[in-house]
């Protein structure tokens, strides 16, 4: 039994139920959970290792709810396109992807969300050229120590079937469904702490059958691992499922048994009105991801509208192609702005008012956007062991250093200041009880040997050689 003792964080930002903050908090922590929060004076004076975070904010670790991390290789490539031209541009570079560059991808994606402060990041590994595999994907991030939900993800729908990526990365879905079966069969801990956790993702209405939708669902429900894949991202995504389909994407996946509390999608960016409220009956989910939507102007997702619908939601950082970063606090800055400048239609209910739509300075806190990074993410992954600080909780925190130049000024309420201010990469990052980031650096692996390799793959894989 090893203990762990916080003491003398400047704010403790619990995100508990009572959304307590504690000046002058700590947290005492045995093996991977927690077992005492509150003052500093009122813990346990020692431990075996002691964490004096003066001058700290300390947060539960933030939570990724979409990412896809080999594309850490191909940042800002198509950078002036919509989705599908740009899936299409960089469709015949990830066919280069080789099992290396797989294992090497996650780990760089990984060590770049650690820094960043986020302690559980799930992964929407769809493409699997060349004897790709899940499994070099799950054994790098267990070497990192990051908690990791590891999509199973697929397509199968290719070009000459009227589905959007080329016929060579695709799969056949008799295979995808028994591999599917292997990964969940071998890695997937369903238990309180657990680090890894597989789910079943089919990429999108556009790159797989109706027919894999299904016997993804059946099979995910059969095991009780969860579902996920994209949703009413994009315009262009609606148009191709009423010609196809002959339904909206959301009729469509709901007929296909893809809704529900075991189920999230990812952007969710064009919905009605009785979807969204769909979505709240049913505790289906949404990874709501900010940079990404505007990076390929995809639009702006609704997501006062889930908040007041009780629609789970949390922030995914996307793929480092189409966010060309992987800063989860900055996805929580990105969320909180863009719904203040998202349309609102109140000018006109004001006296005076001239009408029309305009933004709501109001409509986001920076706690409520800390609250999307961090319990709203738990309750999309569907975990009630993460997202806060509390006894019999996960291990899982972070700490900022408000002595960084970007807080200056700030020391007045540093929890907003993470949110406010320009988001520094964190001073340290503990999960399930283990130091991952201490002093602003990783612990776990040699990071300048991985991130050379990492641009090695990468001008291979653009370049083509």
């Amino acid at each position: 039994m090893t203990t762990l003792l916080v003491k003398n964080t400047a704010v403790l930002a619990t995100m508990d139920d009572t959304r307590r903050e504690i000046p002058n908090g700590g947290l005492f922590i045995r093996d991977n959970i927690i077992e005492q929060v509150g003052p500093t004076a009122e813990l346990p004076q020692t431990a075996d290792t002691v964490l004096d975070l003066s001058d700290h904010v300390v947060l539960p670790g933030l939570i990724n709810t979409h990412h896809h991390l080999y594309q850490s290789l191909t940042r800002v490539l198509a950078q002036d396109n919509n989705l599908f031209d740009w899936l299409t541009t960089l469709y015949p570079i990830w066919a280069n992807l080789t099992d290396e560059a797989i294992y090497v991808s996650t780990l760089t994606g990984l060590a770049e969300l650690a820094l960043a402060g986020c302690t559980t990041s799930s992964d929407h590994l769809y493409i699997f050229p060349n004897d790709c595999t899940l499994d070099s994907q799950i054994r790098a991030a267990q070497e990192i120590g990051v908690r990791f939900h590891a999509a199973r993800g697929s397509m199968s729908l290719g070009e000459s079937q009227g589905g959007l990526p080329p016929d060579r990365v695709t799969e056949d879905e008799d295979f995808i469904l028994r591999d599917s079966r292997r990964l969940i069969e071998t890695y997937h801990d369903n238990g309180r702490y657990a680090m890894i956790r597989v789910f079943l993702a089919p990429c999108s209405p556009f790159s797989v059958t109706p027919d894999l939708m299904r016997a993804s669902a059946e099979m995910a429900r059969a095991y009780g691992v969860r579902l996920h894949t994209h949703l009413a991202e994009t315009l262009e995504e609606e148009e191709f499922c009423l010609e196809t389909f002959g339904q909206r994407p959301v009729p469509y996946v709901q007929s296909l048994g893809w809704t529900g509390d075991d189920v999230w999608h990812a952007h969710c960016v064009h919905m009605s009105a009785p979807e969204i409220e769909l979505f709240g009956q049913t505790g289906t989910g949404v990874a709501h991801c900010p940079t990404s939507n505007m990076r390929l102007a995809s639009g702006i997702a609704p997501i006062l509208a889930f908040r007041d619908a009780n629609v789970p939601v949390g922030l995914g950082v996307d793929g480092s192609a189409s966010n060309d970063g992987g800063h989860l606090l900055m996805e929580a800055r990105q969320a909180m702005l863009l719904q203040r400048v998202a349309p609102h239609r109140y000018l006109s209910e004001k006296p005076g008012g001239r009408g029309g739509f305009g933004g709501r300075p109001d409509a986001m806190t920076a706690r409520q956007a800390l609250e999307l990074a961090t319990r709203g993410g738990a309750a999309v992954l569907g975990r009630d062991d993460i997202g806060y600080l509390a006894p019999g909780m996960s291990a899982d925190f972070i700490a900022l250093d408000l002595n960084n130049i970007a807080f200056s000024g700030a020391w007045h309420d540093p929890v907003a200041a993470v949110v406010f201010c320009q988001p520094p990469n964190v001073a340290y990052a503990v999960i399930n009880g283990r130091v991952v980031v201490e002093n602003g650096r990783i612990a776990t692996i040699d990071l300048p040997a991985v991130l050379e390799r990492h641009n090695q793959i990468s001008l291979q894989m653009v370049r083509g050689d």
